[in-house]
């Protein structure tokens, strides 16, 4: 098993730190697949389990790490730290690889379940999750533990010392090591250059002197804890740190032995480079680190680094101040900053890597090379008070624990990062504090995350590194933040309202739906995966009576399909039978399955119609998996991309249904292949000038209805504050609606969607943003969420509000890619002002993640069933549930009415008879709510409408939409509110059967009923 560490006082070290870039917009089969941790592992490898990390006291693993965010798996990181001589290995966060040969820093183990991340580079692999490790070993024994020797040959160790105690070196003279450091070859060194003093600093850096300076101080041995360049068995100092040794042979040197040559070591002054480009000239020599870097961009160390090579470099990036130190660093930048100044011509007395006659500055020495003499020095940045966007205030140095957060979302920003850049990017996503660390680093997150974090403040004088952005000012340091709180007016209000309403169980189901659609005979038609019911001899296909559901054995129909609708699409057509629609499927011909359904019986009388399929007299010209249908303003169904069948090749095409005439009519659509696999169940809607309206993965564009060509490219949508490449739809998967329409029908309709994740780690969304298409001018507009949510169902309510519900806080929708369920409903209201739209409703006990759906009941209640995760502790969840929103629980009886005509022309009036408990026509409402499919987070069909009405005593006569640009043809639940609370609806048909869907498909196995 993993050895934990059990030597005190020994620390390894990781030997280069982790970068992180951001996701890369890749097909990755980790969308769909579920993952494992593989058994079949080179060598002697065997897998130790899933490991906590990034405790309080540091990484589990701390040897040598590197990141693949597009190409980690378990094998190359297990051959990795293999062929740097560790024997555990350690995959994390889908992207990680650690290393090391024993378990640090009180690492334990964790549930096997938490470790449940794709690997980036292999879908079917575990790599860990957030702050979990996936960990590996060799099998071998572990090596002696690194040490600081206590003698090596005539030198005697003194410990661990402190360096640059306020700007002062404890040994002065750095040498250049000609190999990667030993504490051999730094001791071997520094006496060949006439010093009796050795230390070692930073893993790499060797340094002499002839006594120690006054301000040091022997610390904690554990301070020296970065492992040696050049032997991983010894411990090389750490951040200034010296593993310092004594000379006590009776040879032992009093002074420098000469100056020059490559490292220096003698205090000469060496060679200034003049043979430069013009108008490039030599400045001086200046201290570096009294108050931090002097110049702002550290490139790569080059051992064979000139001050030729130094100022290339720079001038190739548009920079006009070059500077070299410690003979193989370079930087560049614009100005000397920090409050910069010059130091003796005789300190700069390291030779270049490459060139020995050339001064390339010493330890905290740079020699400084510029397009001119007069070069800008910046004074020591402070915290920057003022000309910060928004309202923000800065509240103090925060102190960070090793491996804590304490806010939680971040950015890198390696040459911009300040506290405008910074904090703008919190503000625009609406967080209330922020702050940037270690110079480049950005955060942003809630008062609650700091809280939750249980940190505190630091003095002033520990955010010391300047931003790199505008480095008058100051940007943290190491674990340490430049901290600002919002003071202004809240980005949100988060409603918690007395009255949340509840969920309740209702019946138990036979079926793990994949799509549910309430149809026009008021039942609940369930479409499931083939092979997912825990019943061996289920059919796939059901239908729930709710006026049944007290009795089990008569509640559910059993009906049938004749292909695998895994992942189809479907709407309710317009034809006056009111048939659901069902098309594309998993495999085979199912992927081109056309099904159809036409709603019969009525409460408690079961029907006899059954699901029609015959692929050889009806079948989709393209395979399709994850399409999306819509009905059109004409009548007729568009159908939309998807793939060719089960994690295949992409399907960047459209077709319309009934298939016209003339061969093959499928129309190519270039955006889809390009933004391929993020963009499976797009989301469609009919706009009220006629056009269409989509979203594909981080995109939107409206096309033309007849063309299908692009009219306009919308902005993109915003995803979270550190990844613009997150993603609205499936696999990423959020949910989106549009704004109910009311008369005149001349505003601007807004479209909304809410949650979803990122590729890669799977982060996912804790937004809603909202456009309005055809606007002046079309923006996102974002709004936060309470929590983050990936795979959420949204619900258009009769009153014009949402229901957000299921889903998980982490992850994307496939099986086995989501294991932390989001509990909470929300209420998302567009009436109220921006930013104060969603109250926070009751929780649920049952976990909705993959395949979950959220459906409106003809009784306003929310039917809402299905999660089919495939992930450890949590099941095919077979229960349905009802959510009864806040408008049902106010101890109010909801009213009724009666309608003669349900079949309604555009434009049209209509009477009605209603009965109100409660209030007055005066202050009621008629809503109109088009029927609905629900399946992977996509509300097919839905739309919401408040048509005029006016009422004479308790007759109303309510005016149908005035066009099918308004409201395609189709069935929409009719519906009277009583002040907030609801009816049960009617079903009424708008519009007709304008393409005389009636008479479609001419099949002998297809029943049609008629125009």
């Amino acid at each position: 098993m993993a050895l934990p560490r059990g030597v005190v006082g020994v620390l390894a070290l990781s030997l280069l730190p982790s970068t992180f870039a951001s996701s890369n917009h890749l097909r990755s089969a980790a969308n769909y697949r579920r993952q494992s941790v593989p058994t079949s592992l080179p060598g002697n490898w065997t897998s130790e389990g899933c490991y906590t990390d990034n405790q309080a006291a540091g990484r589990t693993l701390t040897g040598a790490s590197f990141t693949n965010t597009t190409g980690m798996t378990v094998e190359s990181c297990i051959s990795f730290c293999g062929e740097n001589n560790f024997i555990l290995a350690g995959v994390e966060y889908a992207q990680e690889c650690y290393c090391d040969n024993y378990i640090e820093n009180g690492g334990t183990t964790a549930p096997l379940s938490d470790c449940n991340m794709a690997c980036t580079g292999n879908p079917a692999e575990t790599c860990g999750a957030g702050n979990r490790l996936n960990v590996f070993n060799s099998g071998q024994a572990p090596p002696p533990p690194p040490t600081i020797p206590a003698q090596i040959g005539d030198w005697t160790s003194l410990g661990c010392w402190s360096d640059n105690v306020n700007g002062v070196r404890s040994l002065p003279n750095g040498i250049n090591a000609a190999n990667p450091l030993t504490l051999e070859e730094c001791t071997a060194g520094c006496l060949a250059a006439g010093y009796p003093f050795s230390g070692s600093e930073y893993a790499a850096q060797c340094y002499c002197g002839t006594s120690i300076g006054s301000g040091a101080a022997q610390t904690a041995v554990t301070d020296c804890n970065m492992l040696c360049a050049g032997n991983s068995s010894e411990f090389c100092g750490g951040p200034n740190r010296l593993s310092m040794y004594n000379y006590t042979g009776s040879d032992r040197p009093t002074g420098p032995v000469g100056g020059g040559g490559g490292g220096g070591g003698g205090g000469a002054v060496l060679g200034i480079a003049t043979d430069l480009p013009a108008p490039w000239t030599y400045v001086g020599c200046f201290i570096d680190n009294a108050n931090g870097r002097i110049v702002a961009n550290e490139e790569p160390d080059d051992t064979e680094l000139t001050i030729e090579s130094c100022v290339s470099t720079c001038s190739a990036q548009n920079f006009t101040v070059a500077s070299a130190e410690y003979s193989v660093q370079c930087f560049c930048g614009d100005e000397l900053i920090a409050g910069a100044t010059a130091a003796p011509e005789s300190d700069c007395n390291m030779g270049c890597g490459g060139n020995a006659t050339e001064a390339c500055g010493a330890g905290n020495r740079m020699s400084v090379y510029s397009t001119t003499k007069n070069v800008t020095i910046l004074p020591v940045p402070v915290p920057q008070n003022s000309s910060i966007p928004g309202s923000w205030t800065y509240q103090g140095c925060l102190m960070e624990e090793v491996g804590g957060r304490a806010i939680p979302w971040q950015n890198i920003y390696p040459t911009n990062n300040s506290a405008t850049t910074c904090l703008g990017q919190c503000a625009a996503f609406g967080y209330t504090v922020g702050g940037m660390e270690y110079g480049e680093e950005c955060y942003c997150g809630d008062l609650s995350d700091v809280q939750a974090a249980n940190v505190s403040f630091a003095p002033e004088t520990d955010c010391n590194l300047p931003c790199p952005g505008n480095p008058l000012y100051l940007c943290g340091s190491g674990n340490r933040i430049s901290y600002y709180t919002w003071a202004g007016t809240p980005p949100y209000v988060w409603n918690t309202p007395s009255n949340t309403g509840y969920y309740e169980f209702l019946v138990p189901g036979v079926v793990v739906p994949l799509i549910a659609t309430v149809g026009i005979n008021g039942k609940i038609t369930f479409l499931e995966k083939d092979g997912t019911s825990e019943f061996d001899n289920s059919t796939g296909a059901y239908e729930l009576d709710l006026s049944l559901v007290d009795d089990f054995d008569l509640a559910w129909r059993t009906m049938h399909v004749k292909s695998d609708v895994f992942c189809s699409g479907a709407v309710t057509l317009p034809d006056k039978g009111g048939r659901i629609l069902n098309v594309g499927g998993w495999s085979l011909d199912s992927t081109q399955g056309v099904r159809l359904y036409t709603p019969d019986g009525s409460a408690g009388v079961n029907g006899t119609n059954d699901w029609e399929e015959n692929w050889n007299e009806l079948h989709l010209q393209r395979n399709r998996w994850y399409p999306t249908a819509a009905v059109l303003s004409n009548g007729s169904v568009l159908v939309i991309g998807g793939e060719t069948g089960s994690n295949a090749s992409p399907q960047p095409n459209l077709e319309i249904l009934p298939t016209p005439a003339g061969g093959d009519t499928t129309i190519y659509l270039d955006w889809l292949n390009r933004t391929d696999p993020y963009n499976l169940y797009p989301f469609v809607f009919v706009l009220p000038s006629g056009n269409i309206f989509v979203i594909y993965y981080n995109e939107a564009r409206i096309l033309n209805p007849e063309t299908f060509e692009t009219i306009t490219q919308l902005p993109n949508l915003p995803g979270t504050v550190n990844d613009f490449l997150s993603g609205r739809t499936y696999p990423l998967e959020g949910a989106a609606v549009m704004f109910p329409q009311s008369p005149p029908y001349t505003d601007p309709v807004t479209i909304i969607t809410c949650g979803g994740s990122g590729p890669g780690a799977g982060i996912a969304i804790d937004n809603c943003v909202s456009i309005q298409p055809e606007g002046p001018n079309p923006t996102w507009t974002l709004e936060r969420m309470p929590s983050q949510r990936v795979m959420p169902c949204m619900v258009p309510l009769p009153d014009g509000t949402f229901m957000i519900m299921n889903g998980a806080h982490q992850g994307v929708a496939g099986f086995g890619l989501a294991s932390d369920p989001n509990l909470q409903a929300l209420l998302y209201d567009p009436t109220r002002t921006v930013g104060q739209r969603i109250s926070i409703l009751n929780t649920t006990i049952v976990a909705r993640l993959y395949h979950s759906e959220a459906i409106l009941l003809p009784d306003a209640r929310i039917l809402v069933s299905g999660s089919d995760p495939q992930t450890p502790n949590f099941p095919e969840e077979m229960r349905i549930e009802a959510y009864y929103p806040p408008y049902l629980t106010q101890g109010l009886v909801q009213p009724n009415f009666t309608i003669a005509n349900t079949d309604w022309s555009y434009g049209g009036s209509y009477p009605i008879v209603v009965q109100l408990h409660q209030g007055s026509t005066s202050t009621m409402k008629v809503s109109l709510v088009a029927a609905v499919s629900s399946t992977h987070g996509n509300a097919m069909g839905a739309r919401t409408i408040f048509p005029a009405f006016s009422c004479s005593g308790t007759t109303c006569t309510i005016t149908a939409p005035p066009n099918a640009f308004v409201s395609p043809p189709g069935w929409h639940q009719l519906f009277i509110l009583d002040g907030a609370t609801p009816s049960h609806s009617v079903w009424v048909r708008i519009g007709g059967d304008p393409a005389e869907l009636g008479n479609w498909p001419d099949f002998p196995d297809f029943t049609v009923p008629g125009v």
